[in-house]
């Protein structure tokens, strides 16, 4: 629309001082620039281009040709046309354009050649003076449009160029970083790793990873909300920040879990201290939504080269750390050594087994007698679970029961287990023992699906055993997990006339609350406190105390690991109802069970 205007206007003032044929082709002309000018305005580029070039080139041909031919002013105009092409088309249209020009100036001279037009040299005028300042200022025009074009486009370009540009880095960055902390993500952490440890290997030193999980971040999660979690999250890597220096990076490596990577001389105690420091700042007060919570944290470390130089495998041993870290007692740390290693090797072996084993019925169960202090009566059978090896050897359950736990086997291999011992007590009972009762321990595991109660009723009816009969053994950890859904279940067991103990008593948070919640009616005193009662009398008012605390609640108390006379009868003073122990036996399969209540009898 533009170079329509700027034509239109230029032929305009060349119509001013034409005469004769000259003004009746600029007038035809004009016609045509108004026509490409409406096909511009609705947008028909094409159709405005083709009908303003071929006018054009038309009209400075006839002007040509009734003129001076190739000397004539109108020749001046081609130049323009050719930049009209550039600008409104593309290379097709240049070309073509081009070419029809060509074309025009060879039939000019032919056409001169063969007398059939005489050119007509005319005489300076002023008129030629407009005709050639409109040409030249169409020209300019055009020239200038095509050019402010360019210096627009690559401004944009340039623009779009550092908008790009910054995109990258924007996408390199989330690419690298966590999006809530905005800490190195596992992927730029192993970068961050590699370029450390080249930086060590010149200096000498060595390089660690410190792998960090928080304690009980899930029941913030669970008791404020994901935001809160988030909140305390952001927190967490401000002060972990704070003590870092310029060379030691902090990592998100998912999750509650951080990793650290610091170099240091392996002379020194440093990895130690920064070790405790990073504890003590996860164990700090935060506060969250205008609540104070206190968290603690695990920590493994490993170091290259001395644990080897692969950052997956490093990041596997400082895991592998933290977690003996958490079975010592969580808040605290452990460097990563090979037996480690070892043992997360015989895991894994052993998990591979486990589920063979139980669809094989490779365990049993092994009996182990509780007896009436007093009268000397077996009253319940505790049924122990045992799994046997071809060699003779037995893996120990507290080895197997948490593979079994975290492999999701734990609901399958309970179940079995309480078949298999309402069976045996209902065996029992149908040959004379009519009192005996059955005590099973159960794992929190199986509270979570919300299936026991069901999996126990349908166990009693099969074997035909009463609830009474039936006793279920639970430690006071399980008992502190997920309370209000384990408590409505235990409720429900209690209705049944099952009887609830508490297994390992003293060796937990002792909380005298859940006793009445959880409808215990047994607590079961831990061995190590038995064991050294007769030489210990500090241990000796530990136990009287226990048993005096269950026995102003109405709960009875249960001994567990007496294995001698004088241990028996200073239970007997400080009034313990019943124990269990080498004393009388050690765990039994069935049958040595049942010759062993025979021999009483008798």
């Amino acid at each position: 629309m533009q170079i329509c205007g700027v034509s239109a206007l230029g032929l305009v003032a060349s119509l001013s001082v034409a005469r004769n044929v000259t003004f009746i082709i600029i007038a035809v002309g004009l016609t045509c620039l108004i026509a490409a000018f409406v096909f511009a305005y609705k947008h028909k580029v094409l159709a405005s281009a083709s009908t303003l070039l071929v006018s054009l080139s038309s009209m400075l041909f006839a002007l040509a040709a009734t003129g001076a031919g190739l000397f004539d002013i109108a020749i001046l105009g081609y130049p323009t046309l050719v930049i009209f092409a550039a600008i409104l088309g593309g290379v097709g249209l240049f070309i073509t354009l081009l070419s029809f020009v060509t074309l025009q100036c060879v039939l000019i001279v032919g056409l001169s050649l063969q007398g059939i037009i005489t050119p007509h040299i005319p005489s300076t005028s002023w008129e030629h003076l407009i005709f050639t300042l409109v040409i030249f200022i169409v020209t300019g025009f055009s020239v200038y449009i095509l050019v402010r074009d360019i210096k627009d486009l690559m401004t944009s370009l340039q623009g779009e160029n550092i908008k790009v540009a910054q995109s990258r880095t924007q996408i390199q960055h989330l690419a690298h970083h966590d999006s809530l902390t905005n800490l190195p993500n596992r992927l730029y952490g192993e970068t961050l790793f590699n370029l450390s440890l080249s930086e060590c290997e010149e200096h000498g030193q060595s390089l660690a990873l410190l792998f960090i999980d928080l304690d009980n971040f899930k029941p913030i999660n669970d008791a404020l909300g994901h935001a809160a979690g988030d909140q305390l999250l952001k927190s967490l890597t401000q002060q972990l920040t704070e003590i870092l220096s310029p060379k030691q990076y902090l990592i998100r490596f998912g999750g509650d879990e951080f990793l650290v990577i610091a170099p240091f001389n392996p002379e020194s105690d440093e990895l130690t201290s920064l070790a405790n420091a990073l504890i003590g700042q996860c164990a700090s007060v935060f506060d969250i939504f205008q609540n104070q919570v206190r968290v603690s944290a695990s920590l493994g470390t490993a170091s290259a080269p001395k644990d080897g130089t692969d950052f997956k495998q490093l990041c596997r041993k400082a895991d592998i750390a933290m977690y003996k870290a958490k079975q010592d007692g969580r808040n605290t740390y452990h460097h990563y050594d090979e037996s480690l290693d070892k043992a997360s090797e015989n895991k894994f072996k052993m998990l591979q087994l486990l589920r063979p084993a139980l669809s094989e019925q490779q365990f049993e169960l092994h009996y182990q007698p509780i007896v009436d202090l007093k009268s000397g009566n077996i009253k319940t059978l505790e049924a122990l679970l045992r799994w046997p090896q071809p060699d003779g050897s037995m893996i120990p359950p507290d080895l197997f029961i948490p593979l079994a736990e975290s492999s999701g086997l734990i609901n399958e291999l309970g179940s079995w287990v309480v078949r298999q011992a309402t069976q045996f007590c209902a065996q029992l009972r149908q040959q004379g023992h009519s009192d005996i009762r059955m005590a099973v321990n159960l794992s929190v595991m199986q509270f979570k699906d919300d299936q026991l109660q069901r999996t126990i009723e349908s166990a009693l009816y099969e074997a035909g055993l009463p609830p009474e009969a039936l006793e279920l053994e639970l430690t006071e950890s399980l008992l502190i997990d997920e309370t209000e859904q384990i408590q409505k279940q235990l409720a429900s067991l209690s209705k049944l006339g099952i009887t609830i103990a508490i297994d390992d008593f003293g060796t937990g948070y002792s909380n005298l609350g859940y006793l009445r919640n959880f409808n215990a009616s047994k607590l079961k005193v831990d061995r190590s406190f038995i064991s050294p009662l007769c030489f210990s009398e500090h241990d000796e008012s530990l136990v009287g105390a226990i048993i005096n605390m269950a026995a102003s609640l109405g709960l009875q108390t249960v001994a567990e690991g007496i294995e001698d006379e004088e241990t028996l009868q200073k239970l007997l003073l400080l009034g313990c109802d019943t124990g269990q122990g080498y004393f009388w036996s050690k765990p039994l399969p069935e049958n040595a069970l049942m010759e062993f209540l025979k021999s009483r009898n008798t």
